[in-house]
């Protein structure tokens, strides 16, 4: 895995993060329809950042070509 698609998987986990902090400060606050649409985008960065990490274990497990 290159140091490139390491780092966009990383940045697809913190962008996670982040919308899941900006959730619970948004549901603190009494905002629960503001909470509730930044915990779908939450959860739309999570599985992203889900599945870009098993297409590039999946790449990482095959051959190198010659």
């Amino acid at each position: 895995m290159t140091q490139s698609t390491h780092n966009r998987a990383a940045e697809l986990h913190n962008m996670a993060a982040h919308a899941h902090a900006a959730a619970a400060e948004a549901h603190g606050k009494a905002d629960h329809l503001t909470a509730h649409e930044l915990s779908r985008k939450a959860l739309e960065l999570s599985t992203s950042a889900y599945k870009y990490s098993e297409q590039l274990a999946e790449e990482a497990k095959k051959p190198a070509k010659e």
